[in-house]
């Protein structure tokens, strides 16, 4: 089993839900994006996603965006990124690590030796905001072929044939994108959450997160009871702007533990 496979199996054992930070890597500076992964696991972090930034995201909002800005000026790359994940796994080697971004830096780099060099410093995962299922069976090859597995989002508009795609291809878990609209806007629904999964979970048998509006540890307990796995972005990335490079570990790490304890409220 996969590290992803495993984690969720051990939470669903224990009846309980993941807690799947998102962070950029590169901000607020590349030293400090590997204590801040740290710091997450320690805080309860089951899974975590670390942001490959890009200049021209289009599903991210203005909090990530400007994460991506700053990470870029500090110079991240790619291969950084890479890097970042292997020095991670020096000490850390059960936590999945998801990377989240988009297909340009990865066609730059190539798909075969990005997915082997994955495979090399313990990438668990890959979520490309713009490769839909239509038009990713070559590059996802790659990634099965070195045991990465290949994550999708999912939204309310998302249609049945498009779920059954996702099911098929889909490997770790699956997103749900709790809003139309991009990362951190506009305020969740719980309602139409609880409307859709059961439409999801006809096809897809793989564990469910759901992420965009999750601002709260109310929300996020809300949340852990309809899914198996609840995302925070914006609101942590916002933590790491308002912070100061003395402080942002400690102050993210006690708004992870403030989640971890709503969600193992649920």
């Amino acid at each position: 089993m996969s590290r992803i496979d495993t984690t969720f199996a051990k939470l669903k054992q224990q009846q309980r839900k993941a807690l799947i930070p998102f962070i950029t890597a590169g901000d607020p500076s590349q030293p400090l994006t590997v204590p801040l992964m740290h710091g997450l696991v320690s805080a309860g972090a089951d899974v975590l996603e670390l942001g490959v930034p890009f200049s021209d995201p289009m599903a991210d909002g203005p909090v990530i965006q400007r994460a991506s800005e700053r990470a870029l000026k500090n110079g991240m790359s790619l291969r950084g990124v890479l890097g970042m994940v292997a020095e991670f796994r020096k000490q850390d080697t059960t936590t999945p690590v998801v990377l989240m971004g988009y297909g340009n830096p990865i066609e730059a780099m190539g798909w075969e030796v990005f997915a082997q060099r994955c495979a090399e410093v313990g990438v668990d995962g890959v979520l490309t905001v713009d490769f839909p299922p239509e038009e990713s069976h070559d590059a996802f090859e790659h990634l099965q072929r070195h045991n990465i597995a290949p994550i999708f989002l999912l939204a309310p508009t998302t249609n049945e044939a498009r779920i059954q795609q996702v099911a098929k291809l889909a490997r770790g878990y699956v997103y749900y994108v709790s809003l139309k609209g991009v990362t951190g806007s506009g305020s969740i629904d719980l309602s139409a959450i609880e409307d859709k999964l059961p439409q999801l979970r006809k096809h897809i048998k793989l564990p469910i997160g759901v992420g965009f509006g999750i601002r709260d540890a109310a929300t996020a307990k809300a949340v852990a009871k309809l899914c198996d796995g609840v995302v925070v972005g914006s609101r942590i990335v916002q933590e790491v702007e308002n912070s100061t490079e003395q402080n942002v570990v400690a102050n993210v790490a006690t708004l992870v533990k403030e989640l971890r304890q709503a969600i193992d409220q649920a």
